[in-house]
């Protein structure tokens, strides 16, 4: 089933990176895309627990989904991300 989640802090190419290789991470989700232009990732999962688990990733690194907080932490580590993401292409 492919699953779309809109994602906050958001906000280039360079965060697109690191959300793509941290979410490849997670075994049972393929066909990870991220579309910068609708903050919004895409993937395929085969169920909702998958859906959880890419979720608390996303959160884990700066990008929670829209019906999660945002906290000033979050977008600190959405910050590092980006530039990780920026130094790693």
């Amino acid at each position: 089933m492919t699953s779309v989640i809109p994602i906050q802090n958001l906000n280039c190419g360079g965060c697109a990176i690191t959300i793509i290789s941290k979410l490849e991470e997670i075994l049972t989700i393929t066909n990870v895309s991220v579309s910068v232009e609708s903050s919004s990732v895409q993937f395929d999962a085969s169920n909702q627990e998958d859906i959880t688990t890419v979720k608390n990733k996303l959160k884990s690194i700066g990008y929670p989904s829209i019906d999660q907080g945002n906290s000033i932490l979050s977008k600190a580590k959405s910050f590092v991300s980006c530039a990780t993401g920026k130094l790693s292409n």
